[in-house]
């Protein structure tokens, strides 16, 4: 027997695991993974989220009405102010339309009192100047001559009440747009595209050119 205790010595057997120690154990402690610190619980209960309340819904939810009637006025005055102007614009076309079809509704009547105004002057052009200032020998034909310098005179007078100008442009220099030319022939002494004759003068009716002048001009020198 004693030798057989040699050889069967009694083990303990060791816990694979350790052992939980028991609650009631003295060594056991729980212990928390935050550090307990005052300023750490403060912050904490500082940003926790705040139960929402009946009260705060409905301060939100007024909010958020007043901030889309906020939106809506603004759109509705700008709306109202674009209207306003597309109005203004409209009306101040509509008084510039009304204008130029006042300024302009004699155009046709004018142009057709040109040809007369023409034809009054070729004839006051072919009298010679002896026989227009000698009333003695040839009185019907200087009272006639008289008589129709006056139609003249007044036939002019009338045209520039309704804005009729008449020019001819002698002595300034050609500019296409309210003269035409005619001839050119190179002057000495004289600028170039100097007019120095006017076989039709031009008028203009409030600016606009009803018939350009037919004029003659310097020539440049060829280069």
């Amino acid at each position: 027997m004693y030798g057989m205790r040699r050889f069967f010595r009694p083990t303990v057997m060791r816990a694979a695991f350790p052992v939980r120690a028991s609650l009631n154990h003295p060594r056991a402690f729980w212990f928390s993974s935050e550090a307990k610190n005052p300023e750490n619980g403060e912050k904490a209960a500082e940003t926790a989220p705040k139960p929402e309340t009946e009260e705060n819904a409905q301060l939100k939810e007024i909010q958020a009405k007043y901030e889309a009637k906020s939106k809506e006025i603004a759109e509705l005055k700008d709306n109202v102010r674009h209207k306003l102007a597309d109005a203004r614009n409209m009306e101040n076309r509509m008084k510039r339309d009304m204008e130029q079809t006042r300024a302009f509704a004699v155009q046709k009547l004018v142009k057709d009192l040109l040809d007369s105004v023409d034809n009054l002057e070729r004839a006051l052009s072919i009298v010679p100047a002896e026989k227009r200032n000698n009333r003695e020998a040839n009185k019907d034909l200087v009272d006639l001559y008289e008589g129709l310098v006056m139609t003249e005179s007044n036939l002019i007078k009338m045209l520039q009440k309704y804005g009729v100008v008449r020019y001819d442009g002698l002595g300034e220099q050609f500019d296409p747009n309210i003269h035409e030319a005619v001839f050119q022939i190179p002057i000495e002494g004289k600028e170039a595209n100097t007019i120095f004759h006017c076989e039709s003068k031009g008028y203009t009716l409030n600016g606009r050119v009803v018939r350009p002048a037919k004029v003659g001009i310097v020539k440049g020198e060829d280069k």
